[in-house]
């Protein structure tokens, strides 16, 4: 989510930590517009501008997420979770909760999937992404200051073929991830006989759990799903060898999605960000495992302003601390 820096996001970013700190309270849509000085209307319209979201259907989705999170990391009762998460009865609970998770608060449970989770909006301010002069020279003035909501997803094991690569991340001295990730993308894309910047749908793998030098060096793979491999060869007639492409299979893992928008070069200053201030706050921990970039196919990084998911292996390190 992207925002302009004025004196509306201010209020917002207010009303968000609000929300937050009193999830287990009534909450309104008249009580917070009137605490913030606008009418019903103005502060739905603004609300909506700023984060994309209904102000009920945000409060009820945080609610919810922090009753699966409750479900999954505690032997409370279904009735002492639905009363701590702001919800007037169990029967209230159950009703809403399926329209959301698809399933009943016990299923949930016995599933034992983090699957949908939505956490609190945070702010992303200059100061918080530590951009440096040259970087604020070439940033987007709609970019100064931006809304961003991780969510957490459990992905079962799956396979992919690809191309791997060795290469220094983002906490390196002498990070190259900037040249060698678009050279191995380039390097598969060739193989594939396709132009595109990425294949349908590709997955960027990282492979941290057999880092060096303190997790500065990893295994990249830039990689295709098998099962695109059949429209690919239709498309290409035959071209592609698919034996020639290494496999690497993913395990099982429950991620933080981090959703990005905007130039490609604030991708690492936004993951120093997860890691410096969401990560220690949000009741998780990260993993050394595997890492995954999310592209679409008509991702372009030469593009102002791209889309694409960085998924981080976390587990659950304090209960539902991040709604608290």
């Amino acid at each position: 989510m992207i925002v302009m820096s004025d004196t509306a996001f201010d209020r917002i970013e207010r009303v968000l930590i609000y929300i937050h700190e009193h999830l287990d309270q009534a909450l309104t849509v008249e009580s917070l517009a009137e605490k913030n000085c606008w009418s019903r209307w103005q502060f739905q319209r603004v609300f909506n501008s700023y984060t994309g979201q209904n102000v009920a259907q945000y409060i009820r989705e945080l609610r919810l997420s922090r009753a699966a999170e409750m479900l999954l990391s505690g032997p409370d009762k279904q009735l002492d979770i639905a009363l701590a998460c702001g919800f007037e009865s169990e029967v209230s609970f159950s009703r809403s909760f399926k329209q959301v998770f698809a399933c009943s608060p016990g299923q949930y449970r016995r599933r034992g999937q983090r699957t949908g989770l939505k956490t609190p909006i945070r702010a992303l301010s200059q100061s918080s992404l530590a951009l440096n002069a040259a970087e604020l020279a070439v940033l987007p003035a709609e970019l100064e200051r931006r809304l961003l909501q991780i969510r957490v997803e459990a992905r079962p094991e799956f396979q992919v073929l690809g191309i791997p690569g060795r290469i220094k991340g983002i906490f390196s001295e002498q990070p190259d991830f900037s040249s060698k990730v678009p050279a191995l993308w380039q390097t598969l894309n060739n193989f594939l006989h396709i132009n595109s910047r990425r294949p349908v749908n590709g997955i960027g793998v990282l492979d941290t759990s057999r880092s060096e030098l303190e997790g500065n060096t990893i295994d990249y793979w830039a990689c295709v799903q098998p099962e695109l491999m059949n429209d690919l060869r239709v498309l290409e007639k035959g071209k592609i060898q698919e034996q020639e492409l290494k496999g690497l299979t993913v395990p099982a893992q429950e991620y933080a999605v981090i959703p990005f928008s905007g130039p490609i070069q604030l991708l690492d200053k936004t993951l120093q960000w997860f890691i410096h201030y969401w990560l220690p706050s949000s009741g998780y921990r990260g993993l050394n495992s595997f890492d995954l970039e999310i592209y679409q196919s008509d991702f372009d990084p030469e593009q102002s302003d791209v889309e694409m998911e960085y998924w981080v292996p976390v587990a659950p390190d304090r209960v539902a601390s991040i709604y608290q």
